[in-house]
């Protein structure tokens, strides 16, 4: 099936038809910076623009920075907070005249690195983790999605793990690799004792610098680095819109 995903985040609006049987991008992406204020007329009209100019007409999955239950926007952390409350698919389907499924961004990668990437075929629990502006938090038990886990938002010494952790906090604090290895270890060490995962797959910016920091991490589960890349998002997003439209062709791999 043929979907068109697209992935919204804080600074740019990613979009591109997807080969969900693949996995595969079937153009080139087109990126788009996101609106300041990000309001929802604002993105949907950006979203919009997508649609067009890949002249879609059939199904649209969006990955989203925020707790979506049943398309309706329920946090909104990243992104303007007049978000609350919206039911984002429906105003979506509207201005795009296409149906459109919605999906918590981490959740939208977390899909596409299960089905695609480097956790295909893995048993257990495991988390797919983003890091880079913050945490994002996508967990998986046995293949199937377990939605909205906001663990980037777990209290390490009285602060959010992303405000400890996060590769945007490296950068600020003009952190060595070592001390912010050491952060990282401590929030998957907290992982660990709470969910007993069987792997971690890290992705986000940094894991192009995997060599840097991986050997300097301290956690007993297996750890590997995230293969979909920046393509993840979009990927996942349309993955979510193909298991809406055909309930069945993504069975073992999620659950909404």
């Amino acid at each position: 099936m043929t979907t068109l995903g697209i992935d919204i985040g804080g600074t740019g609006i990613k979009g591109a038809p997807v080969d969900t049987e693949s996995g595969a991008l079937l153009s080139e992406r087109l990126r788009i910076a996101t609106p300041d204020p990000a309001t929802p007329a604002a993105v949907a009209e950006v979203i919009a623009q997508i649609a067009q100019h890949f002249s879609w007409s059939g199904p649209i999955g969006c990955g989203f920075p925020g707790i979506i239950k049943q398309g309706t926007v329920y946090s909104a952390a990243n992104i303007d907070k007049s978000w609350i409350g919206v039911n984002a698919a429906a105003l979506f389907s509207q201005t795009t005249h296409c149906p459109t499924s919605i999906i918590n961004d981490a959740d939208g990668a977390g899909l596409a690195e299960i089905a695609f990437g480097a956790g295909k075929g893995r048993q257990g629990v495991v988390f797919v983790l983003t890091l880079g502006t913050g945490i994002g938090t996508a967990l998986f038990t046995d293949g199937h999605l377990v939605p909205n886990v906001e663990l980037g938002h777990l209290t390490i010494r009285g602060k959010d793990a992303e405000a400890r952790a996060s590769a945007e906090v490296r950068k600020k604090k003009s952190l060595s690799w070592k001390e912010w290895a050491r952060r990282v270890s401590e929030f998957l060490n907290e992982l660990e004792r709470l969910f007993s995962p069987s792997l971690f797959i890290l992705g986000g910016g940094v894991s192009k610098k995997w060599d840097k920091f991986f050997p300097l991490l301290t956690v007993e589960t297996e750890i590997v680095p995230a293969e979909m890349r920046n393509d993840a998002g979009i990927v996942g997003a349309a993955l979510a819109a193909t298991r809406t439209q055909q309930p069945s062709a993504l069975s073992g791999v999620m659950d909404l």
